[in-house]
């Protein structure tokens, strides 16, 4: 795999030094939200919890593999818990701090604590802290109070914002509960992984054809009328992957069910010629947004990795291509290991800063390809 021996080195040598060294704002003791395009902390952005807890995961996986050395971002989670949980007294944790460490938002977001749950298995496998568990499973209960809702899965914020319940937070919801049990062993998580697998299974993704929806009404019913519903392939992708890991893990998926995620990602939204990937089709594939980011790429190189894990033909020489395609687009050596994160349809940047939650796709993607083809980088 070609294009995996330069991604791994820009990892090392250029992605984790700059967001460990301008990227971390060593006296608040928080990762800074952004950087600009000179790769400068924008300071005056809130720290979102989320952004915290993916950077802290980031660069625990970064750890776990050899490819960093910690620095003072390795405190970075005891000072996330000191000043995001139960900030305002009240169970969960606040969604974000304004740049002097005082609350800016104490609404519970579902999303955002998925990610806690994430850095506290992450954290836990680099540390052994037995406390990281048990803080993750009183972040679970409080949860299940905080988020409950009819129909099955959870509400998206409290106090929420619109009537809209979305996969997106579910899906991280699941990616987090697999970190916990590959960091744990203990069923519980795999049972409630499991849940959330059939709620995708039975709401999520269409039956006659692959489209994993987006957005619906209280009741799992597709929030538009047929034809309206917004699909995004990255996430089709990323589901993908996801059941990929669940059943490396031990848990039981039908095989066809990820081939049609896949499939209908690669049909609708994939150009096999360039790699590049648009934001969102229709339930039907027709394009709503031809503008093009980062993880989506970053996600279609870890499903295409389990897909050849499990020996599917021609799977290797997609995820090449598509890192191959993602490092030289949107992460250019000239941003020093920095990024750019979204383009329109003609190629044009859309952003004039660098989101540092983009970090966990990039990585994340150079990390499951190391997995699936570290013996054949070079080849």
């Amino acid at each position: 795999m070609k294009s995996l021996a330069p991604a791994r080195t820009w990892a090392i040598e250029r992605a984790f030094p700059l967001w460990s060294g301008a990227g971390f704002d060593a006296p608040l003791g928080l990762f800074h939200e952004r950087l600009d395009l000179e790769r400068r902390p924008l300071a005056a952005a809130p720290r979102r919890v989320m952004v915290q807890a993916r950077q802290i995961a980031t660069f625990a996986r970064a750890t776990l593999a050899g490819w960093h050395r910690p620095g003072p971002e390795a405190d970075a989670l005891e000072t996330v818990i000191r000043l995001y949980h139960r900030r305002d007294g009240a169970p969960g944790w606040i969604f974000s701090l304004n740049p002097d460490g005082s609350p800016a938002s104490t609404v519970r977001d579902l999303y955002a604590h998925a990610f806690i749950l994430y850095a506290l298995a992450f954290g836990h496998r680099v540390t052994g802290a037995p406390g990281l568990i048990a803080l993750a499973d009183e972040t679970l209960s409080d949860m299940d109070r905080i988020f409950a809702a009819p129909h099955g899965g959870f509400r998206d914020a409290v106090p929420a914002a619109d009537d809209i319940r979305r996969q997106n937070p579910h899906m991280h919801l699941l990616e987090a509960l697999l970190a916990l049990y590959e960091a744990t062993g203990a069923e519980r998580y795999m049972a409630r992984a499991a849940h959330l697998i059939a709620l995708a299974t039975d709401r999520f993704i269409a039956a006659d054809g692959g489209a994993l929806i987006e957005d619906f009404g209280h009741d799992w019913q597709p929030l538009g009328a047929p034809g309206e519903n917004r699909v995004e392939p990255g996430h089709l992708f990323e589901w993908a992957w996801l059941l990929g890991e669940y059943a490396r893990l031990g848990g039981a998926v039908d095989s066809a069910v990820r081939e049609r995620l896949i499939a209908f990602a690669t049909r609708t939204g994939l150009d096999p010629a360039t790699g590049r990937i648009v934001d969102a089709v229709n339930e039907h594939g027709r394009v709503l947004a031809a503008s093009t980011r980062s993880w989506p790429h970053a996600e279609a190189v870890k499903a295409f990795a389990a897909a050849a894990i499990l020996g599917e033909a021609g799977a290797e020489a997609s995820a090449d291509r598509l890192l191959g395609f993602l490092m030289q687009t949107f992460a250019p050596s000239s941003l020093e290991g920095g990024w750019i994160d979204r383009f329109d349809a003609n190629g044009a940047p859309l952003v004039d800063h660098m989101p540092a939650s983009t970090l966990y796709h990039i990585a994340g993607a150079i990390i499951e390809a190391e997995r699936a083809f570290g013996s054949t980088a070079s080849a």
